[in-house]
């Protein structure tokens, strides 16, 4: 084999390496013990934006999270969140890390690539939004939704996301994780950065961090 055609097969190889998708299996969720549920309550707080922790999540307790904001939590089918007669999530959530942006599955309890940018300094109106480790952004699903009646999605997918974003709320106050609920976003970048269907809705965000 030439030199020429050694560095050509080589350059293939790393340009298929490179796009290929790095999707990530999240390690079980913890779902017994932990702190008391009216300990974690009192301790629920929005941490300070201009003083936001800096350390980023392990997997493990990413994986925590994710699950306590809409994962499987009786056999194949109920959710840690209600949802209009037992539909599936209709509220997707992502996460948007240095490493790219990525849609929690909860079917397979995985991060799903769907970009490998750094998003976080273009989805938040105030300045400190770019600065967190991860930022979770929750999306009503126009699909997903298309299974409820018209009049009552935007209520309905407002109402979930309620609920999960206060679970995150309580799940991060019991593993001493600083979270903060974020409504100022920039819509129509978010939507760009992850090609969503033109009726899909960015909700909100959560920072993360410790």
């Amino acid at each position: 084999m030439s030199i020429g055609k050694f560095f050509v097969l080589l350059s293939l190889a790393f340009l298929t390496a490179s796009s290929a998708s790095a999707d990530v299996k999240l390690p079980a969720p913890q779902t017994s013990g932990g702190m008391p549920l009216f300990e974690a309550l009192k301790l629920r707080a929005s941490a300070p934006g201009g003083d936001f922790p800096a350390t980023e999540l392990s997997d493990q307790e990413l994986s925590n999270v994710l699950w306590a904001a809409t994962g499987l939590n009786r056999g194949d089918k109920g959710w840690t969140v209600p949802m209009d007669r037992g539909l599936p999530p209709y509220v997707d959530v992502y996460a948007a890390t240095r490493n790219g942006v990525f849609l929690y599955d909860w079917r397979s309890h995985s991060l799903l690539e769907t970009s490998k940018k750094d998003i976080r300094p273009n989805i938040g109106l105030q300045s400190f939004v770019a600065g967190a480790p991860c930022s979770l952004i929750f999306v009503a699903n126009s699909e997903s939704l298309s299974a409820v009646n018209e009049s009552l999605r935007s209520q309905f997918s407002s109402v979930a996301a309620g609920a999960m974003t206060q679970d995150v709320y309580l799940v991060s106050a019991a593993m001493g994780l600083g979270t903060r609920y974020i409504h100022s976003i920039k819509e129509p970048e978010i939507k760009s950065a992850l090609s969503l269907a033109g009726e899909d809705s960015v909700i909100c965000l959560m920072l993360l961090g410790k």
